[in-house]
Order: structure tokens, then sequence, then C-alpha cells
């Protein structure tokens, strides 16, 4: 497991310092226009010598950069060959060509990676990208909970570690939860299903579903951490903003929300209705990601820093594949008990996207996380 301790925001000593060429210059100036927005150009001119290093490595290597929707512009937007959530991004390491597979994201994304391409290599830039959500749980817990609810299925979030997965019967995601539980619900023939481990992505699904779902007390230290209030102020010092909160965030928060869902939904909600205010309940840099793709949209900026997404850099990303490190190795027997969770996930027909409200109470069972 990752060490998940304090935020390191700079660029480290994975690197000296890399000179603006005129090759450089030349090689890059076709990106600057993505990110100019975000970037001024003295700051560009640091960033450019590795996006160009990079991008020049992925090529004799033939490595890919997967960027999560959190990463910085200049990473997501100059570096990064595929972009999306979590799980879009393993399914694109699964169908790259690529011998090698950097992830630009946290340790648990870098493991789903893994799980769904084990012959490749796998590399984190920075051990310590870490998850409060994923690291709130442990395989011997899901195995615990088992015990104390038979015959109960278990719908795991992807975000977790794979040894969390190994003891699961479907994962889901964000954008399909409500689905994902009431398919476990019917299959196992229960009405009740276990839902780990964000409790308020299980008290959001609760509210949409007649299933009953026990839930474990993890959260997302980025999204736990704004409030009704917030919401109410935000809309008070912008006067018809339009919100949009992720389903990570607490029920409260989705109340007041206009919109409510996946890093993707969110995305393309944006994308489809073009608002003239909007303001995303997330991570900051996926604002800035969206906003970009958004040039007619102006987005009011409140949002939450996660500390172990920007432990990833241009240059840590660099010595990765200069070092071939960190590799992200898994047992083959946990590999194979995890990836059945996914597989049976992405094998499901899907209908719909989880869009949620707080129209009904949610019926939940609390379950205290683990040394409480």
């Amino acid at each position: 497991m990752p060490d998940s301790s304090g935020p390191d925001f700079g660029n480290g000593a994975e690197n000296k310092k890399l000179p603006y060429t005129p090759d450089v210059k030349a090689k890059t100036d076709h990106l600057y226009p993505k990110v100019a927005k975000f970037i001024p150009e003295i700051e560009w001119q640091l960033h450019a010598p590795y996006i160009a290093a990079i991008n020049n490595l992925k090529k004799e290597k033939n490595a890919v950069i997967l960027a999560h929707n959190y990463m910085t512009p200049e990473i997501f937007h100059c570096v990064g060959d595929f972009a999306g959530d979590s799980l879009q991004l393993a399914k694109e390491a699964e169908r790259s060509d690529a011998d090698i597979i950097v992830q630009a994201g946290v340790h648990f994304m870098a493991e789903t990676s893994k799980i769904l391409c084990p012959e490749k290599t796998v590399l984190i830039p920075d051990l310590r990208a870490g998850c409060s959500l994923a690291s709130s749980i442990t395989g011997a817990d899901v195995r615990l909970l088992k015990e104390r609810y038979p015959g109960v299925p278990v719908v795991t979030y992807v975000n977790t570690t794979a040894d969390v997965k190994a003891e699961t019967d479907i994962c889901c995601t964000s954008s399909n939860a409500v689905e994902i539980v009431e398919h476990a619900a019917k299959e196992f023939g229960t009405d009740t299903v276990i839902m780990i481990p964000d409790q308020f992505l299980a008290r959001n699904v609760a509210a949409m579903t007649d299933i009953k779902i026990v839930t474990w007390a993890g959260a997302c230290e980025v999204h736990e951490r704004f409030t009704a209030e917030d919401i109410r102020e935000l809309r008070e010092g912008t006067p018809g903003v339009i919100v949009l909160a992720h389903p990570e965030c607490p029920p409260e928060v989705l109340a007041e929300a206009d919109f409510a869902g996946s890093t993707s939904g969110m995305s393309n909600y944006v994308k489809d209705n073009q608002p003239k205010n909007v303001v995303l309940i997330t991570e900051c840099s996926m604002s800035d990601n969206v906003a970009l793709e958004n040039p007619k949209v102006d987005f009011v900026r409140p949002c939450n820093l996660c500390p172990h997404m920007k432990r990833i850099s241009l240059p840590k990303i660099l010595r990765a594949l200069q070092t071939m490190e960190h590799e992200v190795l898994i047992d083959a027997d946990i590999i194979e008990k995890a990836r059945r969770p996914i597989e049976r996930m992405i094998a499901l027909p899907l209908k719909r996207q989880s869009m949620y409200n707080q129209e009904r109470p949610a019926e939940v069972i609390a379950v205290e996380s683990r040394g409480q």
C-alpha cells in the first residue's frame, strides 16, 4: 500500500532543471494553445522541456500515459494519451498495444490497470500517491463483512485496492452504481446489498433504489469537505450559477445541486448544455480541464484539492520513464480474483447512467469502519 502521508506539491529532485531550447519550443508550441488560459507563458517555459522529453521517451519505449480527470492541465492535455475516470483509463490501457503504462493518477488506479493488463509494465510516478477512500478498507475487512452478512452480495466501488476487489462480487463506478446494486440484489435474490467503501456514494445510491444498502464508513477527503452551506453561498455570490456535484459528496450537498453525476457525467453535462456559469463540486483540476474544452462557459472555481493526485508531476513522470520506477506488482492469484468483478461489471448491458437526487429517504445500514 502506498504511503498517504502529507502532500508534496514540488517537482522534487527527480531531474535537474531542463533548458527551454529552440528544439523544445518547436516540439511543444502546438500544445501551448490548449493550456494557455491557465498556464502563463513564463510558466510554460518550465513545463515545456519536460513535455518534450516525456513525449520523446513515450515513442522510444512504446509507452502511454493515462491521465485522470484530476491531473493538472499540463499533464492532462500535453502528455496524456488517454484521459478520463479511473475505469475508462484502465479499459484504454487494456486496448492499447503499448508495452508500458504510466498512471498519472493514484495507486489504486495503477492497480486496476495492472489487473486488466497484467502482461504490461505499469508504472506509478510516486508511490505515495494514495487515496483516503481506498485506504479506508482492506480485503480482511471485506471478509468480516461477508461473515456478518452471509449471502449478501458485495458491490465494490472501483476506487479500491486490488485485495478489496479480490473479495468482491461485482464492481461499480459512480456512473453505473444504481443499476449495479439493483442487478446484484436480483442476481442473489436478496433485498440487501453491501456497498463499499464510500459511505456517501452508498447513501446517494440508496436514495435512488428500493434496495437496502449496508455501508462502510469510508470517504473521499476531497468530496467529504463540501457542505450544503458552501452551495448556498455559491448561489448567493453568483446568482444563476449551475451547480454540478459528484456523488462522493454528502447527500445534503447533492440535495442543493442542480445535477449530480460522475466526472464523465459532469463533463458531458457542461458539453451538452453549455451553461453560462457553472461550478463543479469536485477536485480542482477537473474544472480547469473541462473549462479548456468549453471556452464559452464561465467556471466558478471554489474547489478542494486532492494532495495525492498532486504528487504526480511532469518531472516525476519523466523519471518514471527513465528509470522504470515505480512498477506496480500484484500477486497472480489476486489479479485473477480481482479481475472477475471488474469483468462482470463491464459485461453487463447497462442501460443508464446513475443520475442522483434526494427524492426519498435512503435505507442504509451503517457499519463502522476498521479501528472504530
